[in-house]
């Protein structure tokens, strides 16, 4: 069954009649509602307009929609000025606000903090000069008409589904009342005109004009590498001197990558899509991750046909999720490989979950890892044939790698082993290495950047100097909102001290430090959030990366999560040096590319005796390197553990629980309420007071005032802080 092969759709030339026919239709219903497509009269005014502006020396500030009805809802607002192109002011993520991951919901709460803080700046409504969206909508109408009619009359199941992986029928109605709604909430007279800009081409040029690559003067290679776009699934560009030109796109839904992870991990790990695929990819770090000896790698990998010019598609004789991806995802030559998928309501239920810690004593546990092993080798295999393709094609070396596939950590690090100086010698004739550069948010909370730059960029703007952090959702907190949050009957709390002046820092990372030293797990609220999916020192839980224990004791009684999920080192550039092999390939910009924990590294021989609890089972790490210009109170506390347990590494695990990071100070309180392992919240306020919040009553262990009592007695009391 498995020798058998259906590459592309039934229906072709019917699919794309059709999506040139509903194209056409929500073009011109949509333009009616207040969209504009960017080849539109109305985009061009409008571009022209900020153009002139821009010519002028004024500063224009642009905000990008992530609409209801697509996952991560959100909008970015960005300032753009001639000398310097545009800069993030925030990325407010939806999710953050409500409480629902990966929200599609009209991002109200997203809207007003941005409101909020364009009007801290002395500005108002008046001077965003352009809205633009993170979809091009009639093209996404078209590609959605064209998937149902490809495969019919059997795709039609797919219309049954009213809330598909990123796509919530119900509220993309919502989505074409947005001018309305925004206009509404704004207390604007009429309708909010917004611009439709092309899914992929936005996260293409944010992702390359935010990365070390942007200046130089060769060919960059860019891989938009998704679940789904409004056109495809797999786009590909080339940049050069400060121009991006698609080359590609696949113009299909279901030949995807992204499509392809997200089923099987979630319908043999057992969770729901968009939470499952990071989940299976540390699964797959327990099971036989070699391609001669995985016994379901050699008959899984038929379910992905690898084309002439780095095509992919769907062998759909195996593959059903392009009819029915929920309830019946499997023809039978998939089952025959690797059992029949789980069910919608089995998802998340405790007996399906895959569970490594069942390994010992649930005979199906080691079969299960080796599954997921060989889906991630399928997915490794399909990602190095698409970007050997694109290599070869624009003769680049540098490739920037973005969409919601490059938060696979372990394929980013895989792409770099593979394209070595030995590839590069055979199949370009010269020495080199990929060098590789994936943004903090590949994914789509990085659109709404994403649309905002490329609007700036179709207007004349300059590039921006590459990214170096991500901490732009929302912002800081407020010394009152930290009072307000506090006052609650269940949480004791003091104010500790201030960052506000280098000393004072200094101390505050010392008591960090010394807490971690003696066992302690503290969490560290500060400044604007992270955007994308890792926290990255602003909503950090952090522990001690030298105790064997601490995974168990975090994912046990901090985070209630699953032992096959590593934990993940945060460290200063000398220490991430000294325990992990931090490739040539990621070195632009000083290792930027390991600032995002987008990158997997191989750890060095002693590592796993020094730092066990950041080792993952395959002897790698997710690294995070943080920089003193960035962040000056993380790169402190690492420093001082250096003093104290000898490594300038920490533990870093995202500041929440079974739910979004933590944005709001009641948010932080009530993650501490709901982590009965947690010591202690460290929350700065924007002026730089320091609290610290700790179980009250019989849920206070009095491990934390122990600590700060022992810590004060060895400090100089000289220090006003």
């Amino acid at each position: 069954m498995t020798g058998q092969l259906r590459a592309g759709p039934k229906y072709p030339r019917l699919g794309a009649h059709g999506f040139r026919a509903a194209r056409w239709l929500a073009t011109k219903l949509l333009a009616a509602a207040g969209f504009h497509q960017v080849d539109s009269r109305f985009a061009r005014e409008r571009i022209a307009l900020v153009r002139a502006k821009l010519q002028r020396g004024e500063t224009v500030y642009l905000a990008g929609l992530g609409l209801p009805g697509t996952h991560n809802s959100g909008v970015a607002l960005v300032e753009v000025t001639k000398a310097n192109g545009p800069r993030l002011i925030v990325n407010n993520e939806e999710e953050r606000f409500s409480g629902n991951k990966h929200t599609t919901e009209y991002p109200r709460a997203s809207i007003e903090a941005m409101v909020e803080t364009l009007r801290e700046m002395g500005r108002d409504l008046g001077d965003i000069a352009a809205w633009v969206t993170t979809w091009d909508y009639p093209t996404l109408f078209g590609t959605l008409l064209r998937s149902m009619l490809e495969e019919a009359p059997q795709s039609f199941r797919l219309l049954r589904n009213s809330e598909a992986a990123g796509f919530d029928g119900r509220r993309l109605e919502q989505m074409t009342r947005t001018p309305k709604l925004l206009a509404r909430q704004l207390g604007l007279a009429g309708r909010v005109p917004l611009i439709c800009l092309p899914h992929h081409d936005n996260h293409a040029w944010f992702s390359f004009a935010a990365s070390p690559f942007a200046d130089v003067d060769e060919p960059v290679a860019i891989a938009v590498l998704d679940g789904t776009g409004d056109r495809g699934s797999i786009s590909l560009y080339v940049a050069r001197s400060g121009t991006m030109r698609r080359l590609f796109c696949n113009d299909s839904v279901f030949d995807s990558l992204g499509a392809f992870y997200s089923v099987i991990s979630s319908t043999q790990g057992g969770w729901t899509w968009l939470s499952s695929e990071g989940r299976y990819m540390g699964a797959a770090a327990w099971g036989d991750m070699n391609r001669a000896t995985n016994r379901y790698y050699g008959r899984l990998k038929n379910v992905l046909d690898l084309g002439a010019n780095g095509a992919i598609k769907l062998n759909r004789a195996m593959a059903n999720w392009y009819c029915d991806p929920f309830e019946h995802p499997y023809k039978t030559a998939l089952i025959d490989i690797v059992g029949e998928p789980l069910q919608p309501d089995q998802l998340w239920n405790p007996d399906a979950v895959l569970r490594v810690e069942d390994i010992h004593h649930r005979p199906d546990t080691k079969d299960r890892l080796d599954k997921a092993a060989a889906t991630q080798l399928v997915f490794e295999d399909a990602m190095i044939h698409v970007v050997d393709h694109l290599l070869r094609l624009t003769g680049a070396h540098r490739l920037v790698l973005t969409g919601g596939v490059a938060l696979n950590a372990v394929g980013n690090m895989r792409l770099l082993e593979h394209f070595d100086e030995q590839w590069f010698a055979r199949a370009q004739q010269r020495k080199a290495r990929l060098h590789l550069w994936v943004p903090p948010t590949p994914g789509d909370a990085g659109v709404t950047i994403g649309a905002a730059w490329l609007f700036a960029y179709l207007a004349g703007a300059s590039r921006r100097v590459p990214m170096t952090h991500a901490f732009y959702c929302g912002a800081p907190p407020l010394h009152d909102e930290i009072a307000a949050a506090l006052a609650a009957d269940d949480i004791s709390s003091q104010r500790i001290g201030t960052i506000s002046t280098p000393e004072c820092r200094d101390a505050i990372a010392d008591l960090m430090a010394f807490m971690i030293a003696r066992g302690g797990v503290i969490a560290l609220y500060q400044g604007a959030a992270e955007t994308g999916p890792r926290a990255l020192g602003h909503r950090s839980i952090l522990a001690n990366p030298c105790d064997p224990n601490v995974r168990e004791q975090l994912n046990e009684r901090v985070k209630y999560r699953e032992a096959i999920r590593p934990l993940a080192p945060m460290a200063t550039l000398e220490g991430a040096q000294q325990h992990f092999d931090l490739v040539e390939g990621a070195s632009d910009g000083n290792y930027n590319a390991y600032n995002y924990m987008v990158l997997t590294a191989r750890s060095k021989p002693h590592a796993r005796a020094k730092i066990p609890a950041v080792i993952h089972a395959d002897g790698t790490g997710r690294v995070q390197i943080v920089r003193a210009g960035d962040d000056p109170l993380t790169y402190a506390y690492l420093k001082a553990l250096g003093r104290h347990i000898g490594v300038e590494i920490s533990v870093n695990t995202s500041f929440n629980v079974a739910g979004p990071i933590a944005q709001t100070p009641l948010q932080a309180i009530d993650t501490l309420r709901r982590s009965k392992g947690l010591d202690v919240v460290l929350l700065v306020a924007g002026e730089g007071t320091v609290f610290a919040a700790w179980h009250r009553g019989e849920r206070d262990s009095g491990r934390f005032t122990g600590w700060l009592a022992a810590w004060s007695a060895t400090r100089d009391a000289n220090i006003p802080c």
